[in-house]
């Protein structure tokens, strides 16, 4: 607005989360430049305080985004209210996937202009590239972060990245999400969380993660691997920065081992798609031992390893103690089990795990200890025991594409006249 000022226009930036009316007097008078969020334009609009059939000029920065936050409706609905054929100028750190379609949509022969940036240096990164399933992945990805420190953890959607920081959390491994779903507030506490420490590991969507600088980032995670170049570069270009080295680390489904070597054939990288090192919730050997590294070939995991987060006791053939109950506290007698019990059995609980009630007969059930107390004739619904489960997660979107190294680019043109426009569907808030 200063700026405006000094050159005789006026200018003013409206957005959500504060107040509407002061918003509504300061446009009483009018404004040569507005600066505003796609909602809470809209909210203005049908308060029938701004009309958009005189604009001239219509900048989009941000385009990807917004489209990863949701907002492309409302973008395109405020496009179409726009006034005869407008000048849009369009900012985006990719020009693909949905930004390609507004272009399409909304602009008319468009000039481009690219301004790129350092590509990170690839030869300063230790690359892994590990084969497995999806559920083997979070017990694998806390012991990659429990070896290396600071971690950024790559996911294909929002959904993925909460579901991912979830079950490192419950892992041992401190984790937090940051994608488009998250409020502003949510996403900085989740920024600020992992620069302080706080956090050992950062969730990400691709979108999302861009202009994220956090210094000293040690390690960066594909757990849902890319095939295409650019991709791969920017995420792997969280590490290794400002002269230090980094490790990456690429989860391959079993389905995406062929693209994944067309891509490492492309950026010339001679690692090879190997299975994982054996893990039982211990840290992996260091970089610097990497030949220790070395897979196990016909991997399978120990029985009755425990993961990451679990230190609690295995089942075992002692009764266990019952919740919130002294050490040494006096057991009481139990009357004897008579009758058919049927379905009566006890899950594990949280400080160690019952005797199943014998099924029929008339006896007496088993003696209690001297640290045991009676059991309840009901199922125990104690928290279940060993690693968080890990689910399948949603079917693999495209993703945008580019260059390696791409940086942000820019698109300018006309608006496309008559049938050309296209109107959006539905509002996202």
């Amino acid at each position: 607005a200063p700026m405006l000022a000094a050159v005789g226009r006026h200018g003013l930036a409206v957005y959500g989360g504060v107040g509407l009316q002061p918003q509504i007097n300061r446009l009483s008078s009018g404004v040569d430049v507005l600066v505003a969020t796609p909602g809470r334009l809209e909210d203005l609009i049908q308060q029938r305080v701004v009309s958009l059939t005189e604009v001239e000029y219509v900048v989009i920065d941000e385009a990807d985004r917004m489209a990863d936050m949701g907002f492309m409706p409302a973008v395109k609905r405020l496009l179409d209210q726009a006034g005869d054929d407008p000048q849009t100028v369009l900012y985006s750190a990719t020009l693909d996937g949905e930004v390609a379609k507004l272009t399409k949509a909304y602009q008319s022969n468009p000039v481009r202009h690219e301004v790129g940036e350092a590509t990170p240096d690839l030869d300063k990164m230790t690359h892994y590239f590990w084969k497995l399933p999806r559920p083997e992945r979070i017990p694998l990805c806390a012991s990659v972060i429990a070896t290396f420190g600071r971690t950024i953890v790559f996911t294909r959607t929002r959904h993925g990245a909460d579901r991912a920081a979830r079950q490192l959390t419950r892992a041992g491994v401190p984790a937090v999400p940051i994608h488009g779903n998250r409020s502003q507030n949510q996403r900085q506490r989740a920024l600020d969380d992992f620069a302080r420490g706080k956090a050992a590991a950062l969730v990400a969507t691709d979108v999302a993660a861009r202009g994220i600088h956090v210094d000293a980032v040690e390690c960066v995670v594909h757990f849902d691997p890319v095939d295409e170049d650019s991709a791969y570069v920017h995420r792997s270009g969280r590490t290794a920065r400002a002269g230090a080295r980094g490790t990456v680390v690429s989860f391959v489904d079993p389905g995406q081992v062929k693209d994944v070597q067309k891509m490492k054939r492309r950026l010339e990288l001679p690692q090879e798609i190997t299975p994982p090192p054996d893990i039982d919730g211990t840290p992996l050997p260091h970089e610097e031992t990497a030949t220790d590294m070395a897979p196990t070939q016909g991997r399978t995991a120990p029985p009755g390893r425990e993961r990451a987060r679990d230190d609690r006791p295995r089942r075992s053939g002692g009764q266990a103690q019952k919740r919130g109950a002294k050490p040494g506290a006096k057991a009481k007698k139990r009357k004897p089990d008579r009758g058919n019990q049927r379905g009566q059995h006890h899950n594990q609980s949280s400080e160690g795990s019952r005797k199943p009630h014998r099924k029929g007969g008339n006896g007496p059930g088993p003696k209690a200890g001297k640290s045991a107390t009676k059991k309840r004739s009901g199922p125990n619904r104690g928290p279940k025991q060993g690693g968080p489960k890990a689910s399948g997660g949603r079917p693999p979107q495209k993703r945008s594409g580019g260059r390696p190294g791409q940086g942000k680019g820019s698109q300018g043109g006309r608006g496309n006249q008559g049938g050309q426009r296209r109107r959006g569907q539905g509002r996202t808030s």
